[in-house]
């Protein structure tokens, strides 16, 4: 049985745009279709800012109804600051946003579906502990 997949917002992308990388697309459709897909409100807050258009917030407006969101509690945010520490010692600047979706997904032992290096940064920083 696969377990929960979080999508980030770099895969979601992927997924939206008509053009976007196919894929990394299919992964999201069938992440969707298996009912394995789910996001974080760090992650619909990317997407929410990046909805240029109607047609687009229309899209995100159905996602959502079918889509989980998993929560932040603070031991989440505890493991993003202590992930921000490990990488700026192994000279690494991660975005906030990053660390705490990536945090997000090990706290729900969730696979993480991205198109984004900074995650590939943590999973090798993090691979040792």
């Amino acid at each position: 049985m696969i377990g929960q997949i979080l999508v980030d917002s770099s895969a979601w992308i992927e997924f939206l745009r008509p053009d976007g990388n196919r894929g990394v697309a299919d992964r999201v459709q069938q992440s969707m279709q298996e009912g394995t897909a789910a996001w974080s409100e760090m992650i619909l807050l990317e997407l929410w800012n990046g909805a240029g258009n109607e047609q687009e917030r229309k899209k995100l407006r159905r996602l959502q109804a079918v889509v989980p969101v998993l929560d932040a509690p603070a031991s989440v945010w505890e493991a993003a600051r202590a992930l921000a520490q490990i990488m700026r010692k192994a000279g690494k600047t991660v975005p906030a946003t990053d660390l705490l979706i990536f945090a997000t997904a090990c706290g729900h032992q969730a696979l993480l579906l991205h198109k984004d290096e900074h995650f590939d940064w943590l999973l090798a920083a993090t691979a040792t502990l």
